[in-house]
């Protein structure tokens, strides 16, 4: 059997799905259909097509990627070969995520779901925290709808976690439009600091005691290809980044002999519902010619990988480290 009589699937990569003779048409249909040709697809082409469902932010429906499964295969969507079993590294433990309704932080909840951990999971999004924990065993996530800036939330979150956090993942994050200093309002500042390290430092600064007197637990933080270089976002952004880091270390450095490893992870381009759009030209020439440079778009799920690798005894040895998962971005 050659490739091309396998089954097009949702899970095939955008590549093959235009490196096909069925898929390649189906897939110009549906960009002629919003004004858009091929080129529009290359940083994305060895994502699976259903990672154009999260990009779109809600302009293609999982529906139509459906529909263009089914046409591809006469009519229907063929039934598709089970994800290998992960292990089991969380097993007994309990792990914080925020932003855990969508994205990289559902990517992470999923994983540690999956790997038997029970996960409390916090977003602003009560109705898709929902849909996680319909979709995941009984009792596997526990959904706390809750703003990580506000102490009454940071209380309500500590307090579902019932006296044991094992993990923290804080993964909750917004972007800046791509704002330059000189337009740089006092909101969107307060917005970006809020809730990229504000509500980093109370959640952790809050789980902290707990890990303290088990003697042990992980902390991982999410950084940015942002923090490690001044091209790539906004002012607002790029300052937040670099104090999540900053955090990461200190913290590292003072709760490492206790027990409490923290680390964080340096995404690059990454397929989520976050919108990266610039709001500024003078940001958009600036650092325009320098984001062109930047690898193809991963999955939330790889970041996902990484991240729970730290949260995970398979990285016991490693504190007060930030991991570039950027694809080779940050070696540019």
């Amino acid at each position: 059997m050659t490739d091309n009589d396998k089954p097009l699937t949702g899970h095939d990569t955008i590549a093959r799905w235009l490196g096909h003779p069925v898929g390649a048409p189906l897939i110009g249909e549906l960009l002629a259909a919003i004004g858009q040709d091929e080129s529009v697809l290359d940083r994305v082409r060895p994502l699976p097509l259903n990672t154009l469902v999260t990009m779109s932010q809600g302009r293609l429906s999982q529906e139509v990627v459906d529909g263009l499964v089914a046409r591809a295969n006469g009519g229907v969507i063929p039934a598709e070969e089970p994800a290998p079993a992960p292990g089991a590294r969380f097993a007994g433990r309990t792990v914080i995520v925020t932003g855990a309704a969508s994205g990289i932080g559902r990517a992470t909840a999923e994983r540690i779901i999956a790997e038997e951990g029970r996960v409390i999971a916090v977003d602003l999004a009560a109705d898709r925290l929902a849909e996680l924990a319909t979709a995941s065993p009984e009792g596997a996530a526990v959904p706390v709808a809750g703003d990580i800036t506000s102490d009454d939330d940071i209380e309500r979150i500590v307090g579902a976690a019932g006296g044991t956090i094992d993990g923290l993942a804080n993964v909750a994050g917004i972007m800046d439009g791509m704002l330059p200093l000189h337009e740089l309002g006092n909101e969107v500042w307060d917005r970006v600091m809020g809730v990229n390290v504000t509500g980093t430092f109370k959640l952790s600064r809050a789980v902290l005691p707990v890990m303290l007197a088990a003697g042990k637990g992980a902390v991982v933080n999410v950084a940015s290809e942002a923090s490690l270089r001044g091209n790539a976002a906004g002012t607002a952004y790029t300052a937040a980044k670099h104090a999540v880091v900053g955090i990461t270390k200190s913290a590292a450095f003072l709760y490492g002999p206790s027990g409490v490893r923290t680390n964080a992870v340096a995404p690059g381009p990454t397929a989520t519902g976050i919108s990266g759009a610039a709001a500024s030209d003078f940001g958009r020439d600036r650092l325009g010619p320098f984001l062109a440079l930047i690898p193809p778009v991963t999955t939330a799920a790889t970041l996902a990988a990484s991240i729970t690798w730290l949260l995970s005894d398979d990285s016991a040895n490693v504190n007060g480290q930030i991991l570039a998962s950027d694809g080779g971005w940050s070696v540019q």
